[in-house]
């Protein structure tokens, strides 16, 4: 298992009105943040916000290519990014969900405190398959084949690469103490994006070679 400390290569925010980043997601050109009551999108380039769509965000994010996924406490929500409106909605699994995530045309949703990551057919939210974890599951994200999660508990926090069959851990980067992972999405290269929770921050983190 390779072990590292998180290379931090730039920092967003605090932003003005948001108090927690929860959820995080890419759409190829904006991060859209999960912060409550919205869901906003972030140029990562200017590092400006540049608008918001007031939806129930209180957890994981995901983009599937056209459409935004949302948890929204005990469902997740398919919203249109043009015009903000909500198309569709499934169940989300019972018992807490954190992370969202979206690949080879399904959802994966980190399960917070049963410390596990579940597949959902985004159809009808049927849960298709559980890989176990041995740490509180945060967001969740794939990239070129290999599954990521962040973790927190406590002071501590970082980003795992685990095996997508057996959950076996593969490599960690450590976050400093204080730190914490809540929202996490590759931009599908060499760059992490973290939502730092509270601290209302959002946070790069460069992919290990």
């Amino acid at each position: 298992m390779n072990r590292s400390t998180a290379d931090i290569l730039r920092e967003y925010g605090p932003f003005p009105g948001i108090d927690c980043v929860h959820g995080v997601t890419y759409d190829g050109q904006h991060v859209w943040l999960a912060t409550g009551d919205t869901l906003t999108a972030l140029d990562p380039a200017s590092g400006e916000t540049l608008r918001s769509i007031e939806v129930t965000a209180n957890a994981g994010t995901a983009f599937d290519g056209e459409h935004l996924f949302q948890i929204a406490e005990d469902r997740i929500q398919k919203v249109d990014p043009q015009t903000g409106r909500v198309v569709d909605t499934i169940p989300a699994p019972e018992g807490g969900v954190s992370g969202l995530a979206w690949a080879e045309g399904t959802l994966w949703v980190g399960r917070y405190r049963d410390r596990t990551i579940q597949q959902l057919d985004p159809r009808s939210g049927a849960v298709l398959r559980t890989i176990e974890s041995n740490r509180f599951v945060t967001g969740v994200t794939w990239l070129d084949g290999e599954l990521w999660h962040g973790t927190w508990e406590g002071d501590e926090s970082d980003l795992r690469r685990i095996d997508p069959q057996t959950g076996e851990l593969l490599e960690r980067l450590e976050l400093p103490p204080g730190m914490g992972v809540s929202g996490l999405e590759s931009d599908g290269n060499d760059r992490f994006f973290c939502g730092g929770g509270g601290s209302g921050k959002l946070r790069v983190v460069r992919r290990p070679a």
